[in-house]
């Protein structure tokens, strides 16, 4: 995995964040103020649907306010996240700029930056926006949701203090600039030689430099990011050029984005995942993130999945989620035929449309996915400790994957959910629509775990069941 658990962090909650706004922001805080009803009751409503989701009791008579109610229940430190969360969701609200009345986005000769479009994260987890560690400043200079381009720090490391892997590197790290300012002080024998401009993706630690539209840098952030403080773990600076040419070579039915090379700084003889870095190959400019067709169209506010289906189904849709969901079934599932199984969520997974209709699929980052061990060696957690677990693991992010789409496009284009699923069963496959119950990953239970990184998995019934 690339990211670890690590001490307490603390972040600002809703009032911390409005007193910091209305002192050094108050061009924002007017506009905050008025999105921070919403964002509480979305984190709400992400909380209480967990909870029945993953079977779990809340005290009775709680007041709408998610951090109050984890406190009753003794989850101080959960509540803490979810607060968080809140504060940074109706920020990010508060940031968005007015629809521009232009064309559709997606016929436009200059796309727009589409990870950057994502304004609410996660579609289930309450910790959709938690930065814990971050200021308010920092979530507003380095958050994607906020448009924003950093300054990576690039440092000279002593070539004896440098570990490499994949096609190599040379002894120069690529450091988030918040990192930078956090680890600088206890090693003095880094060196910073320069800076380069670049533009934070959904998960904010990984950046796509401005002066290679080829290159995608995955950073070491000393924060939590919904779930899991995001370093580069030791394992992910050797797994992932060996793992990502080898999913390469089994499948021609999607495109796995390599892995080239990896680099971190040697502390104890050891790859230090606070300093280190994977160096992977960019998508074309063109490939949009799955978790951003729900996300709202610069053009009208819309969502983008509604452009798609305005432009190539006349408004209809039912055969865009169909066609959707074979390109995001066919590929993973090959590839689960082989043993692997993908954590093919709306951030892993990207696709082309072409005029609207779905033509490629993309998939990066292999931290998250499970192999069964007899296919390849892999360091870490990856390898599957049950045979279960690859399928468990791609079937659980496909869930997440169509209830967002489907529930996009209801709202959308009111069209009934049971008529979206039908459409995409037509192409889900029989591991999707024959089985009663669909696993989700309880990522609330996890959080309230003595050990919150452990994967735990809940059940929901499988609305594909009958549409075939």
């Amino acid at each position: 995995m690339s990211g670890t658990t690590a001490e307490p962090l603390d972040g600002p909650g809703p009032s911390s964040t409005a007193h910091w706004l209305e002192h050094h922001r108050p061009d924002l805080h007017p506009a905050y103020l008025r999105e921070l009803p919403a964002a509480r009751a979305a984190i709400h409503h992400r909380l209480t649907t967990a909870f029945a989701r993953e079977h779990l009791t809340a005290p009775a008579g709680h007041d709408g306010d998610p951090g109050a109610l984890l406190r009753a229940m003794g989850h101080d430190r959960f509540a803490a996240e979810v607060d968080n969360s809140v504060a940074n969701l109706a920020l990010a609200q508060a940031t968005q700029p007015r629809p521009d009345g232009g064309p559709p986005t997606l016929t436009r000769p200059t796309p727009p930056h589409w990870e950057q479009l994502v304004v609410d994260g996660h579609p289930l987890h309450p910790g959709c926006r938690t930065r814990l560690g971050m200021t308010t400043r920092d979530v507003l200079a380095y958050g994607p949701e906020h448009r924003t381009v950093v300054d990576l720090v690039q440092v000279a490391v002593p070539t004896d203090r440098w570990h490499t892997t994949g096609a190599g590197l040379p002894p120069l790290l690529h450091l988030h600039p918040w990192q930078w300012e956090r680890v600088r002080a206890a090693h003095p024998e880094l060196r910073e030689v320069g800076t380069r401009r670049a533009r934070p993706l959904m998960s904010l630690r990984t950046v796509a430099p401005l002066d290679d539209p080829a290159l995608h840098l995955k950073t070491a952030v000393d924060a939590q990011m919904t779930s899991a403080v995001r370093t580069v773990s030791p394992a992910a600076v050797e797994n992932g050029p060996t793992l990502t040419a080898f999913l390469a070579e089994l499948t021609d039915t999607m495109t796995i984005l390599r892995e080239y090379a990896a680099g971190a700084v040697l502390t104890d003889g050891c790859p230090d995942r606070r300093l280190a870095v994977v160096h992977r190959q960019a998508p074309p400019r063109t490939a949009i993130p799955v978790a951003a067709l729900s996300a709202p169209s610069p053009a009208d506010g819309s969502a983008l999945a509604r452009e798609a289906v305005r432009l190539a189904y006349g408004g209809d849709p039912r055969p865009f989620l169909t066609d959707l969901t074979r390109l995001l079934v066919t590929g993973p599932m090959d590839l689960l035929d082989r043993g692997v199984g993908l954590e093919a969520h709306g951030q892993n997974t990207l696709v082309t449309l072409d005029r609207g209709r779905p033509a490629a699929l993309y998939y990066r980052d292999v931290g998250g996915i499970r192999v069964d061990p007899t296919v390849v060696k892999a360091h870490g957690d990856i390898a599957a400790t049950d045979p279960s677990e690859p399928e468990t693991t791609l079937l659980a992010a496909l869930t997440v994957v169509l209830g967002q789409l489907v529930g996009t496009l209801a709202a959308a284009t009111g069209t009934p959910p049971t008529q979206l699923w039908a459409a995409c069963a037509r192409t889900a496959g029989d591991r999707l629509t024959h089985r009663d119950t669909l696993p989700v990953k309880a990522t609330t239970t996890m959080r309230l775990a003595a050990d919150p990184l452990e994967p735990r998995w809940t059940h929901v019934p499988n609305p594909l069941v009958g549409h075939r």
